[in-house]
């Protein structure tokens, strides 16, 4: 019986820990060749001896278990270096069918205390990061379409988070960088469909190095998987890579902790007309006003409700 994605072969950004590393593995045991990317190279271990990149440990893990991988150890926010990862991807196994984004920063502080470099740095590594890759495997998957006259196979899947939908206010550059890859997202999934391509994005939840501080204040359970392990995000990425998730495009799910959440696109809740041929102040004061005054109080256009969502806990 054969896996559900064998002979594809697949990119996982910022792949060396956490969600990247357990996405990697879970790639790997669904049959897929995967490259694995992490920004870095080798370090020191605790007794002070050389030590293996990150990545290339966890290609290691894959062949270990009988897989095929190759480590990339460069900079995906920058242009040049996302050209040679997807290259790579092409010279060690044929091609590309799978494309999943995560590698990310965060750099917390309130808007009115943020520096420039703060901002431009995570924006930088999320949003570009996630548009350089996607660029050049974009590229590549419309050129083998034109040579195959006809659509081929190609998932990305991308990494947004409850930040954007909850709007973290202690995140500012976080969040609009996980807004915009939404938009990333949508939009690269309507460009790609003809090519047989889709794209979607996903909210994970996970106790990571990148957010250690963030689930500080949540204990780690002494029997079974933690509730905020990385592996409850990564089979729902290896189901949006495989063939069974054709149907499946411009999407946003959230995932944690053996729960799964589609979040449904926004819809207008209200529409108002000018009597003339445009509005006046005063028509929008007695049009708009008492709407938004029986509004509940502090109520935005963020949907913070997403962060009580539980496994077994009605939606």
């Amino acid at each position: 019986m054969s896996l559900p994605l064998e002979g594809l072969a697949a990119i996982v950004t910022g792949a060396g820990r956490g969600l990247g590393r357990a996405e990697s593995l879970e790639l790997g045991r669904l049959g897929a060749a995967v490259v694995v990317n992490d920004y870095g190279r080798p370090g020191r271990d605790g007794s002070g001896e050389a030590s293996a990149a990150p990545a290339e440990e966890v290609a290691a893990e894959i062949r270990a278990e009988g897989g095929r991988a190759v480590a990339h150890t460069g900079d995906v926010a920058d242009h040049e270096q996302a050209r040679a990862l997807v290259e790579l991807t092409v010279a060690e196994f044929g091609k590309l069918d799978i494309l999943v984004n995560n590698a990310g920063i965060l750099r917390d502080r309130m808007v009115f205390s943020m520096t420039e470099d703060e901002w431009d740095s995570v924006i930088r590594v999320h949003l570009k990061g996630h548009f350089n890759t996607t660029h050049f495997a974009s590229a590549h998957w419309r050129a083998r379409s034109k040579a195959a006259d006809g659509p081929v196979y190609g998932r990305i899947v991308n990494t947004s988070s409850e930040a954007f939908l909850a709007g973290s206010a202690g995140q500012p550059n976080y969040a609009s960088a996980k807004g915009g890859i939404v938009g990333l997202t949508t939009s690269t999934a309507l460009a790609l469909a003809k090519y047989g391509v889709t794209v979607n994005a996903i909210c994970p939840r996970a106790r990571t190095r990148m957010t250690q501080d963030v689930f500080a204040g949540f204990a780690e359970p002494v029997d079974g998987l933690d509730p905020l392990a990385p592996e409850h995000v990564a089979p729902l990425v290896g189901y949006l890579a495989s063939p069974a998730a054709a149907h499946i495009n411009g999407q946003l799910l959230v995932v944690h902790g053996g729960m799964v959440a589609i979040v449904e696109r926004p819809r207008v809740s209200a529409k108002f007309d000018s009597r003339q041929e445009t509005f006046t102040y005063d028509e929008l004061d007695a049009l708009l006003s008492p709407h938004y005054a029986e509004r509940p109080t502090g109520e935005t256009f963020a949907a913070a409700e997403v962060l009580g969502l539980r496994r077994g806990q009605p939606s």
